[in-house]
């Protein structure tokens, strides 16, 4: 789920100048993966982009993904996320992030149901990056909430993998540090990745309807 940094007179950043070329880099990119808004709404914190799955998976709801088989995976829109208080993570933070999770949710079943040509996308994926593997399970409790599933990668990574899982946590860490730095940890070059499924069966059952999972965005 790589993000994108965004710059905006609006919401200034730490090192503007930096957001600045990120922001070029990040429509490049944007572009040739063909990542997309799904929704205007302010508080929506993730983009999508239609890839194919790369194994084979049997979710806990029956739904069955195949090599090859289209997927909704979904990119973080950093702009977009609450920015992380000076002082560190905070109840409050934390529950307008929720909010924010439900909310972008909620605009993703309206998106895919809105488009006919989408009708065979049976699962949402993601790859969440972690500090530390330490975190990988309150990652995956915290998208249980959600209904995701998380089901980690067996067997090592390629030497090509390597380099560009390597080459993605700079950029993460360069977006960190020019949009909130006081978010930016010494440990986000060895971030891991957190693959995350959910079938597109729960995400309407939970957020098809205004009755979603989490709560309203609050003032940080």
């Amino acid at each position: 789920m790589a993000g994108s940094a965004k710059h905006s007179l609006a919401s200034p950043y730490g090192h503007p100048w930096l957001a600045g070329a990120l922001f070029v880099l990040d429509i490049q990119l944007r572009h040739h993966l063909e990542v997309v808004e799904y929704s205007t709404h302010p508080a929506c914190i993730f983009r999508v982009q239609i890839a194919h799955a790369h194994r084979q998976l049997m979710l806990a709801d029956g739904c069955h993904l195949r090599p090859g088989d289209r997927i909704a995976q979904l990119h973080f829109w950093n702009e977009h996320i609450p920015p992380v208080p000076r002082r560190g993570t905070t109840l409050r933070w934390a529950r307008r992030m929720q909010g924010c999770i439900s909310i972008s949710l909620q605009e993703l079943a309206r998106y895919l149901s809105s488009e006919p040509d989408l009708c065979d996308i049976s699962a949402i994926c993601g790859d969440v990056p972690s500090a530390t593997r330490a975190q990988c399970r309150q990652i995956a409790y915290i998208m249980a909430h959600y209904g995701f599933e998380t089901i980690m990668e067996t067997g090592q990574l390629s030497f090509a993998n390597r380099i560009h899982r390597l080459g993605e946590n700079i950029l993460i860490s360069l977006t960190v540090f020019a949009q909130n730095p006081a978010a930016l940890r010494l440990d986000t070059l060895q971030r891991v990745r957190v693959p995350i499924y959910l079938s597109r069966r729960t995400l309407e059952r939970k957020f098809g309807s205004v009755n979603a999972v989490g709560g309203a965005v609050g003032a940080a």
